[in-house]
């Protein structure tokens, strides 16, 4: 098996799990002070204020990959449609194609002749914590992984951001929200099995593109219990509201992968 497949099977296609993004007109995001008199629902509010509109993007990005044993840095293709599709092709050689919908993860690599075809359960498993393809657009826009309106929050100012914690208790993780008191986005945020020593940690920093918020970086980093992965991603040359066609189909003869 190559190496880059290996490292895109290794994270489950987290390579999709970022929208970062330049262009010409781009600037970096000055912090903002928060304001203390601001309280949790206004908080919460402003975040979901502050999502992006938009109908499709394109363009390349940059994965820098390490998992303790062994580090590469290689680039994808990615195309994308808001609430439908996530599409990605290895470059500059098409040898390795990924693609996620609302209810698939599939991937295939022309060297080995090998594909998986399956459900959310692949990155679930290997992320920690339940996805399905909101919950992957959201991280890949800066939103929170979960939606906030749904349960009451407790907030309070730490490091200079909008510190989020639900006051009860999941049974199956943990989970905290840090927002940046600039345009209300995810500055960081954190899913956690402590019991099973498994956690999930992704850090943002933004810029403003043409009057819309991005992230310009993010740095995942995947705990599962001795193993721990760290993958720095970079987009270029993004492109908004572009048509866009996402050519996939698994070649015949591949041999099915089986994902333990």
């Amino acid at each position: 098996m190559s190496t880059t497949f290996k490292i895109l099977q290794r994270i489950g296609l987290v390579s999709l799990l970022v929208f970062i993004t330049s262009c010409k007109s781009t600037k970096t995001i000055a912090a903002g002070e928060v304001d203390e008199s601001l309280t949790t629902k206004r908080i919460i509010s402003n975040h979901y204020q502050n999502e992006l509109d938009f109908q499709t993007l394109s363009g390349r990005i940059k994965i820098d990959y390490d998992d303790g044993k062994s580090s590469q840095g290689f680039t994808v293709n990615l195309r994308m449609q808001k609430d439908s599709t996530i599409w990605i092709s290895s470059s500059p050689i098409p040898v390795v194609k990924a693609i996620i919908t609302n209810n698939r993860v599939s991937f295939y690599n022309k060297l080995q002749n090998e594909y998986f075809d399956g459900d959310f359960s692949y990155l679930s498993n290997l992320l920690g914590t339940d996805l399905d393809f909101s919950k992957v657009q959201n991280l890949l826009l800066g939103n929170a992984v979960l939606d906030l309106r749904t349960e009451k929050y407790a907030s309070e100012i730490v490091d200079a951001k909008y510190r989020l914690e639900p006051k009860k208790l999941n049974d199956l993780f943990k989970i905290v929200f840090f927002l940046e008191p600039k345009n209300f986005k995810v500055a960081a945020q954190e899913l956690s099995q402590p019991w099973e020593n498994r956690i999930l940690k992704m850090n943002y920093q933004y810029q403003d593109v043409d009057t819309k918020v991005l992230p310009t970086t993010i740095a995942i980093e995947v705990i599962n219990k001795d193993d721990t992965t760290k993958i720095d991603l970079s987009y270029r040359g993004m492109e908004f509201g572009k048509q866009l066609n996402f050519p996939y189909k698994i070649p015949k003869g591949f041999e099915e992968i089986v994902l333990e």
